[in-house]
């Protein structure tokens, strides 16, 4: 009759979550300055996608010429693969296995800016929009000139191989959670078996 007791009195309860929440609050640092890129990368893409939109209405609508708005439409749906490459979505990079490494993300990111910095001569009565245009392409050529040293440096695979720490992290996280709610149920079960016990 005495065993119960000893089980509830256990210190397992309270390591169990102290560890469990050691393993919770410890990011990488390293993975968020990564996030952090990816997501200013996605917006400068996003920028890219508006100055090649209103570059193709332009072009369009002035007929100045019928080749380049042809070009930006192309540079709008390149830099909107862009964008959709930098969230790491699975059905994105299974059919495009080369943007899984840096150096193939930033050769992308930089032919985007090459597309989005063309034909500015035209543009030179809309001051603004030339500007926009040299802001979004540089900037993005700065990011494609980044991951491509950094695919270079092979800082991709040590991303990837911290993501899989980050992964097996979450899944001891959540096997801890899985084994307190059994040690739960089985205290509640040793609690009842005793009450009866009692009652006999």
């Amino acid at each position: 009759m005495d065993r119960p007791e000893e089980i509830e009195e256990s210190p397992a309860g309270p390591s169990s979550g102290s560890a469990k929440s050691k393993l919770a609050n410890r990011a990488d640092p390293f993975l968020v300055v990564c996030r952090c890129f990816s997501v200013v990368t996605s917006l400068i893409a996003i920028l890219c996608v508006v100055v090649n939109v209103l570059a193709a209405v332009r072009s369009f609508r002035d007929s100045h010429d019928l080749f380049d708005g042809i070009f930006r439409c192309y540079a709008v749906v390149i830099a909107c693969f862009v964008v959709l490459v930098e969230t790491e979505w699975g059905f994105i990079l299974k059919f495009s296995k080369v943007l899984e490494f840096w150096a193939g993300r930033g050769m992308l990111q930089i032919f985007v800016a090459v597309m989005t910095r063309a034909f500015p001569d035209f543009m030179t009565q809309k001051k603004d929009l030339l500007l926009l245009q040299n802001i979004a392409s540089y900037l993005l050529l700065a990011c494609g000139v980044i991951y491509v040293i950094s695919g270079v440096l092979c800082i991709g695979f040590l991303k990837r191989a911290r993501q899989q720490k980050e992964v097996s992290r979450e899944q001891a996280v959540k096997d801890l959670e899985e084994i307190a709610r059994r040690k739960e149920e089985l205290e509640q079960l040793l609690l009842e078996h005793r009450s009866r016990d009692d009652d006999v």
